[in-house]
């Protein structure tokens, strides 16, 4: 026969619950609670904090993501965006503060943004890495034809390195020397493993081939 707690018993036992639930989440350190953040850009997730792992995947313009913590020291974040799980950088992410956008590079001690540690194997770039100039802006679409990454794949350059990501609207330093294509407007590079086309004008980034 199955008993049935007195109304005194079953509040004490519901009493007794809650404040073990409440003693559990207690002890879940602050590192771990969840972050919300948002791409401000199509970004890459990298399998590393660095510009020099290989992308596991591209996060699209306003893909929400959650945020587990960035590195001591580094703009480089850890993210899952729908199960994708890997690196982007801070630059690029961004969340809500009190009902204002806060870009997560920006004001990363203010929103009190958990430190995590990478523990695979770390991939040294072969040069120091450039800084991209200025912020990323919208700039207009742009469609390559199919001639114009043929005739990258037929006159590949070596990769330049930047701080970051290579996405559309970010300005290339002025070190950074870009090659014409026949009858195109564009001009291109390689930009962390990536060909990119660049508006000669501007240089800023118009595509990236990914």
């Amino acid at each position: 026969m199955m008993k049935t707690l007195s109304p005194t018993l079953f509040k004490a036992a519901s009493l007794r619950a809650a404040l073990a639930a409440g003693a559990m989440l207690a002890a879940i350190p602050a590192a771990y609670a969840e972050m919300s953040a948002t791409t401000l850009t199509d970004l890459n997730v990298r399998a590393g904090p660095g510009p020099q792992y290989p992308a596991v995947g591209v996060a699209t313009r306003g893909s929400a993501a959650v945020l587990d913590g960035c590195m001591e020291g580094s703009n480089w974040c850890r993210i899952d965006v729908n199960g994708l799980r890997g690196w982007a950088y801070a630059r690029y992410l961004a969340t809500d503060m009190g009902g204002t956008t806060a870009i997560i590079q920006e004001r990363r001690t203010e929103l009190s943004v958990p430190t995590v540690a990478y523990e695979g194997e770390t991939v040294v770039a072969p040069s120091e890495p450039l800084e991209l100039v200025g912020p990323v802006e919208e700039v207009e679409a742009v469609t390559p034809p199919p001639t114009v990454r043929t005739y990258i794949t037929e006159n590949p350059v070596d990769t330049v390195y930047v701080e970051g990501e290579a996405v559309v609207g970010a300005t290339l330093p002025n070190t950074v020397a870009v090659q014409p294509i026949p009858d195109y407007e564009y001009q291109y590079v390689t930009i962390n493993g990536q060909p990119v086309l660049v508006d000669p004008g501007t240089r800023r980034v118009v595509y990236v081939y990914r």
